[in-house]
């Protein structure tokens, strides 16, 4: 039996991301992050919990949109995984960016609240 209130809590994390993301909301992404996160991006660099949350809300870099599109969802026991297709647009340094790329999250249940343990973002070859 599919657990259709556990899928639709992760896609609320999910969703709960992105507008963290989007709104450099830092209580939200700590929140939101174990503190073990690994959180990797498509160029290869990895950063902690307080390098990734740091380099969402230290102004330098300003979302000017982002949406997750396709996204797919399923438990597995204690763990979750979300695919998504991660597009958005951002500032940086005067320079616009333009950005679009496959992404794996890996939430682990903790207290009865999803929180993310592993994000991957990759380029699908």
């Amino acid at each position: 039996m599919k657990d259709v209130v556990g899928v639709a809590a992760i896609a609320q994390a999910v969703e709960d991301y992105r507008q963290g993301m989007l709104t450099a909301n830092k209580a939200q992404l700590e929140a939101l992050c174990m503190d073990e996160v690994s959180f990797g991006h498509t160029s290869g660099l990895l950063q902690t919990k307080a390098e990734f949350i740091t380099s969402v809300t230290d102004g330098k870099t300003v979302w000017k949109s982002l949406s997750f599109e396709k996204p797919v969802n399923r438990i597995v026991g204690d763990c979750a995984i979300s695919h998504f297709i991660f597009v958005g647009e951002n500032e940086n340094g005067g320079k616009t960016n333009a950005l679009k790329f496959d992404v794996v999250l890996v939430w682990h249940k903790q207290g009865g609240q999803w929180r993310m343990l592993v994000r991957q973002g990759y380029n699908k070859v």
